[in-house]
């Protein structure tokens, strides 16, 4: 009787320690993966500060174009939202916070117009 209770408590104790290698592999891939994210923002800021002071520029420039799309409407009839979520999984809270966030602008919206949402990422539909 008591080599049974012996023999699970190995079993247990294997389980548990397969359960680690697995969980420190997890984490190791996910060390890989963030480090290489890092590097990639890295690269992307020279990009981005030449995208900020061309835009910058742009707005500091007053030139007079006359195009439908670009002028002001005196009354808004629709709206489009564009929301973007995750593909997959493991990104804490950001998919609930976005589509918190899109609910949250609809409804404050006080003109009140037709609305339309495009959602991009497999959990936002």
């Amino acid at each position: 009787m008591a080599g049974a209770g012996v023999r699970e408590y190995k079993r247990r104790i294997r389980s548990v320690k397969n359960t680690q290698q697995i969980t420190k592999a997890m984490k190791m891939v996910a060390a890989a993966k963030l480090r290489r994210a890092q590097e990639n923002a890295e690269a992307s800021r020279p990009y981005t500060e030449i995208l900020q002071d061309a835009l910058a520029r742009l707005a500091a420039v007053s030139f007079d174009v006359k195009h439908p799309l670009l002028e002001k409407r005196k009354e808004v009839r629709k709206v489009g939202y564009v929301v973007i979520t995750a593909d997959r999984g493991l990104c804490g809270g950001y998919n609930t916070n976005i589509i918190r966030a899109a609910n949250v602008a609809i409804a404050e919206d006080s003109r009140k117009p037709a609305t339309g949402i495009i959602a991009v990422g497999r959990k936002a539909r």
